[in-house]
């Protein structure tokens, strides 16, 4: 969808190598309207004022989510979402990785409906930062690190020792506080308890580095997700291995979430798809939602009745709101 120039986001380029084929899908002046700018900035504040939100009335009626004129280009969407799945390139800290967890995924059956499109806000600018944009290089070894100060904000976990080191970890604390899962720069990932700092058990399973993880309301069963591509649920009653291996299709798991009532998990590739399941039913049916864009986020309402998606891009960046559908049949009675 964007169009990536230069080293600031030679970063972006490295994670999925779209460049040609967002060439296509760079929506210059000329593209869409009468008149051409010469000046980069006037362009995309045309293009701001030229795309307005999408209802969900607009949707029905046959417009694109996002507003992207299809009918002006010369590649359909179907077209350019198979050339982005083939083309996409995952980013690999263990090579293989991606190949390598196909065969432990389980099977899945596509078609759930349980969030439908609401409405696309594009007055929300969302950013992202890159996991690696600015690489640090390792001058001298360290034979040994002591802790000297510690932060925790937002699921993250900083520590950082005398000698200038720091180590970021991803937590997620359980709904009775007794249990840390802790994710990182690791195939493997720990579970710990809260109380004592020891390590209950460790995460055997996936083949990559580790993103993201959270708790089922009901404090037994948990989720990781991994550059591998896939999540793994867990029971923490039994870890001796994961219960079941959900695959993504582009790339690693970058977020998780469950509704507050247990009843629906969300999880977030890098770009491109957001994945509802039904937890309440084993993980065995999901809803892929599918649009295109850096993900910069996801969030379920308190109340489990809005699904919200941060879309970071230079032309389409947006929040996409997904209301949860209901099935009142006792209205069937008024018919």
């Amino acid at each position: 969808m964007s169009h990536y120039e230069g080293e600031e986001m030679d970063h972006v380029v490295d994670d999925n190598e779209m460049a040609e084929v967002d060439d296509i899908m760079y929506f210059r002046g000329r593209e869409i309207s009468d008149s051409e700018s010469d000046d980069d900035d006037d362009e995309y504040d045309h293009l701001d004022n030229k795309i307005t939100d999408t209802s969900a009335a607009d949707a029905r009626r046959g417009q694109d989510i996002q507003g992207i004129p299809w009918e002006r280009l010369s590649i359909s969407r179907e077209k350019y979402r198979q050339t982005r799945v083939e083309q996409y390139k995952n980013y690999e800290n263990v090579p293989q990785s991606g190949e390598g967890s196909e065969k432990e995924c389980t099977p899945t059956k596509k078609g759930g409906s349980y969030y439908e499109f609401w409405r696309n806000n594009r007055s929300v600018k969302s950013t992202i930062l890159h996991f690696q944009k600015h690489p640090g290089s390792l001058l001298e070894g360290f034979t040994q690190t002591q802790v000297s100060t510690l932060a925790v904000r937002d699921k993250l976990l900083i520590a950082g020792g005398f000698q200038g080191e720091l180590i970021c970890k991803h937590t997620s604390l359980s709904p009775d506080g007794k249990l840390v899962i802790i994710v990182g720069d690791n195939p493997d990932g720990i579970l710990v308890d809260s109380q004592t700092g020891k390590t209950v058990m460790p995460l055997h399973g996936h083949l990559d580095f580790s993103f993201a993880s959270a708790w089922h309301p009901d404090g037994h069963v948990f989720a990781t997700g991994n550059q591998d591509k896939t999540c793994r649920i867990w029971d923490a009653r039994n870890l001796s291995k994961s219960v079941t291996v959900l695959k993504g299709n582009l790339g690693a798991i970058r977020s998780i979430r469950f509704t507050s009532d247990g009843q629906f998990m969300a999880m977030a590739e890098p770009a491109d798809f957001v994945h509802v399941y039904d937890a309440k039913n084993g993980f065995e049916k999901e809803q892929e939602i599918d649009f295109f864009g850096e993900i910069s986020g996801m969030s379920f309402s308190p109340d489990t009745e809005s699904l919200f998606i941060g879309v970071w891009d230079r032309t389409y960046g947006s929040l996409l709101q997904y209301n949860r559908r209901r099935n009142y049949t006792y209205l069937d009675s008024l018919l």
